[in-house]
């Protein structure tokens, strides 16, 4: 079975760029999987939208069990350049539908998140979307400092709008804090010269991946002592990873509504373990009708209080969310939004 892809220029270039940024995280992660885990390179794992003729793509899974809780690296696009009434011609994504994305082992070691997109429309219109966080699971301000300061030498004239938009994007209304604790987000971004925020967003890719395998190296060298303390502070971050991702990520709906051909590419950074009974504790600070949608993912998780997300249960997750927003389509303007502005927070309470 083969993918169509878009022979669009730009969109070809797009695609082009994200594979060789898939490679290049994918590279250096097997690197570290060899100095401090098992040795266990990542699996390539295929998927196929409409059986290939609308696209598709490829995920680069961890199978380092000694390093990474959940790790996944994927690429795709889908294209409709055969459908007239469709006004998208293709979208190219670096992510599950567009993330790099995993969980390490060591609660002391950052997890990080990166999005690189490039939609173009039929009508020759385009734009990029691009995003960066770091998120871990124990606090450490010479991690949030080196990633801010870093984002902030690649993006000297951006910083502040990408900064300020991410803020936005990862804040929980709910809990009163952010996803994470350095966040950068440019939405619809468009110079008016493909060239140029084509290049920026290759050299914006690279260097965010190197500057966090530097992050977790240094991590994974230093910060080998693990409590028990520790992995409950990790569980915790991870159900709130979950809840963050479930019921305010724009692109891991929009792409869960679109088709079901890539569910657990979709849910590809979803942790491995979350704690039921934290999400249960949520329930009453949900308002209507997202409280009905906190409550179909705690059902479709499994029985106990400490609960595994395998395939299967992915799967459930990915229907439950589908069910909750077609049942009420309304509920899509309680999503993150990078216009809304937050109030000012503790995010290490």
């Amino acid at each position: 079975m083969e993918r169509t892809y878009s022979k669009t220029p730009e969109s070809e270039a797009a695609l082009t760029l994200v594979q060789n940024l898939q490679l290049y995280f994918v590279h250096k992660l097997n690197a570290m999987s060899q100095i401090f885990g098992s040795n266990v390179p990542f699996d390539e794992v295929e998927w196929f939208r409409d059986e290939g003729l609308h696209g598709g793509g490829v995920r680069f899974e961890g199978r380092d069990e000694r390093l990474f809780n959940r790790a996944s690296v994927n690429v795709s696009q889908v294209q409709y350049g055969d459908l007239p009434d469709k006004k998208l011609d293709a979208a190219s994504e670096t992510l599950t539908d567009a993330r790099l994305k995993r969980h390490p082992r060591n609660p002391h070691v950052p997890s990080m998140h990166m999005h690189i997109s490039y939609t173009r429309m039929k009508d020759g219109t385009g734009y990029w979307r691009i995003m960066a966080d770091l998120n871990p699971s124990i606090f450490y301000e010479v991690d949030q400092h080196r990633f801010i300061e870093h984002l902030n030498f690649i993006t000297p004239n951006l910083f502040d709008r990408g900064a300020e938009e991410g803020d936005r994007y990862f804040y929980i209304p709910a809990l009163g804090r952010h996803r994470g604790v350095a966040h950068f987000y440019l939405e619809h971004y468009d110079s008016g010269d493909f060239g140029t925020d084509f290049g920026f967003a290759k050299y914006f890719g690279e260097q965010v991946v190197d500057v966090y395998i530097s992050i977790i190296s240094d991590a994974l060298s230093r910060r080998t002592v693990v409590t028990e303390e520790d992995v409950e502070a990790q569980l915790a971050y991870h159900t709130l990873y979950l809840f963050q991702v479930l019921t305010l990520d724009r692109g891991t709906t929009s792409g869960l509504l679109i088709h079901d051909q890539n569910d657990v590419g979709i849910m590809g950074s979803i942790p491995s373990h979350v704690d039921k009974a934290l999400l249960q504790a949520w329930l009453p600070k949900m308002t209507p009708p997202q409280d009905g949608l906190l409550q179909a993912i705690i059902d479709a998780l499994p029985e106990g209080e400490i609960v595994e997300v395998d395939e299967a249960v992915k799967k459930r997750l990915a229907d439950a969310v589908r069910s909750h927003y077609r049942k009420h389509p309304e509920a899509l303007g309680m999503q993150a939004d990078s216009a809304v502005v937050p109030p000012t927070v503790d995010n290490h309470r």
